[in-house]
């Protein structure tokens, strides 16, 4: 792995589909909106997209650690987007920050993680 500067940024997005939704996860008495594991998969996805740029050929990365707060429902048919930014490297570990959003609301999340 190369030195992955601070600030370095990525993108996900997905449009949430039936198989995205709470009430698939957990208990079909849950209303019809993304769940949150689904959400964490966009975040580390575009945490991915940020370092993939100085990874080596057949290097990868997986989130370890995610403190989220999911505070905005988003329904199927509709388009949940995270940019993640790297804002500390110490050693292989790389802290991110990220703005979640969706076409209702421009902040679905609060989270942070750790690669």
């Amino acid at each position: 792995m190369r030195q992955i500067p601070l600030g370095a940024r990525g993108t996900s997005a997905l449009r949430v589909q039936p198989e995205h939704l709470a009430n698939r996860f957990k208990d079909a008495i849950l209303p019809q909106v993304l769940a949150t594991p689904v959400m964490i998969l966009i975040m580390e996805n575009a945490a991915l997209n940020a370092i993939r740029p100085f990874l080596d050929a057949g290097e990868s990365a997986v989130v370890t650690a995610v403190d989220v707060k999911h505070f905005a429902a988003t329904p199927v048919g509709h388009e949940v987007r995270a940019t993640a930014e790297v804002v500390n490297v110490e050693g292989k570990r790389v802290d991110f920050k990220y703005r979640q959003a969706t076409a209702m609301r421009r902040s679905a999340a609060e989270p942070t993680s750790e690669l």
